[in-house]
């Protein structure tokens, strides 16, 4: 596993040397994206499911029953809580926007006090496994460094096939995550430092390998629940002509306060809580509790995917859909899109299960060439302009193809986008 993760780290490094990035990326579209979002959110609940069949397995019936009562309600808190900040006008503002940007931890915190009142007190409990000591958990090594260097040669090249997989996972893994948390809902103005984050990326990982632990890269790198949690309303000023007269007018923007301070406070809470005096507050957590906080994160990534709001179209009475545009006859290409994507990650998901699960990045990536050349054969071109574009630039694919064909002058004013419906979001938007 060292040699794996030596080798994937050089590997990180060339594709940031080489800005890897700006001649992959550039050809993955939302419908790739969306799938990848979608896939996150399944396994987020699936993890969730898989906490509690253990509590199931390994709990008396009444301490189970909890269990699930404090998972539930962990998600449900957290998600109550990140609306605080429509609750106007109730409390400070600045009370909403603490509740509602540290919904998560509130709720954590309820629910690993809860056991310890009353009669709950009593009954048995399965919490987070931690390490009493500042060593590894094997017991056969007394010291974090690998001698790496023993291992035959021959061993050694064949580390770089498990090391490219690693490597493939891990750079399409944080690119997509990457894509999802700077789309444009979030209104974010500074390019993303995807090569700097590779380089990082890779570093970690072979100094993960010399120290034998685990790489650390989690399911998504970057969370949408982080640009969630920092979105926030300005006032911003557009000329408009009225009779001939340019007028100033105001109005709201919802966008990302961007920084570093936040992944910087997460990131050294992470290395506090590693240490062996901060692992004792983490093993007073329940594993239930651990699924409510998966659960929490599959509905906040899943509430704000298009997969989601395309489902619902498949729901609604044809009377009720919102109007398409004149080159669309129909919604039938529309509902058919977003039924082959939710076959796809389904398809992808039941992969993750059996032992080919390291391979599933490969399968995201094979769905980008698919959109490209296959999809467009099989849908009509101003559908697939409607619900799908380029996932790291403006315009989609058949907008491309228009200039390449010298038809861009015959499109009047900007490409109709898939309107969005009227869904009340985690985050209170519509």
């Amino acid at each position: 596993m060292a040699w794996s993760l030596i080798h994937a780290g050089w590997m990180h490094l060339i594709l940031a040397l080489l800005n890897a990035h700006d001649w992959t990326m550039r050809y993955v579209t939302t419908f790739s994206t969306e799938v990848f979002s979608l896939l996150n959110s399944i396994i987020y609940f699936h993890k969730a499911v898989q906490e509690l069949q253990r509590a199931h397995e390994d709990l008396s019936f009444a301490a189970f029953l909890y269990a699930v009562i404090g998972a539930i309600g962990t998600m449900l808190v957290a998600i109550f809580l990140s609306t605080a900040e429509k609750w106007q006008p109730l409390f400070h503002r600045y009370v909403r926007m603490g509740l509602a940007e540290y919904a998560a931890a509130i709720s954590i915190i309820f629910f690993i006090g809860m056991p310890h009142v009353g009669e709950l007190a009593t009954l048995d409990r399965s919490t987070l496994h931690i390490s009493a000591t500042f060593k590894p958990s094997d017991p056969d090594r007394s010291v974090f460094f690998v001698q790496f260097w023993h291992l035959p040669v021959g061993w050694i090249f064949a580390a770089i096939i498990p090391g490219f997989i690693i490597t493939v996972l891990f750079f399409f893994d944080h690119e997509v995550s990457s894509i999802i948390c700077t789309i444009d809902r979030y209104g974010t103005k500074k390019p993303g430092g995807f090569a700097w984050d590779i380089v990082l990326l890779g570093t970690t990982t072979a100094l993960c390998g010399v120290l034998g632990i685990p790489p650390a890269n989690g399911l998504l790198p970057q969370a949408p629940l982080h640009s969630e949690s920092l979105m926030h309303t300005e006032k911003e000023e557009i000329l408009i002509s009225v009779d001939g007269e340019e007028k100033v007018e105001h109005r709201d923007v919802k966008c990302v306060h961007e920084q570093r301070w936040s992944a910087l406070l997460h990131a050294g809470a992470i290395l506090v809580f590693i240490s062996p005096p901060f692992q004792h507050v983490l093993g007073l957590t329940p594993t239930s509790v651990l699924a409510g906080l998966f659960m929490f994160m599959g509905e906040q990534s899943l509430s704000v995917n298009p997969i989601l709001y395309r489902f619902f179209y498949l729901l609604t009475p044809r009377s009720e859909l919102p109007a398409l545009p004149k080159e669309i006859k129909g919604y039938r290409g529309v509902h058919l899109y977003t039924i082959v994507q939710i076959i796809v990650t389904v398809v992808i998901f039941i992969v993750t299960l059996t032992k080919a699960a390291p391979a599933f990045p490969v399968l995201i990536i094979v769905l980008v060439p698919i959109r490209l050349l296959l999809m467009n054969k099989l849908w009509n071109r101003e559908t697939l302009r409607f619900v799908d574009c380029w996932a790291c630039r403006k315009g989609t694919p058949e907008d491309d193809k228009d200039l390449l064909a010298g038809g861009a002058s015959e499109k009047d004013g900007p490409n109709p986008r898939m309107p969005e419906m009227t869904l009340q979001t985690a985050d209170g938007q519509a």
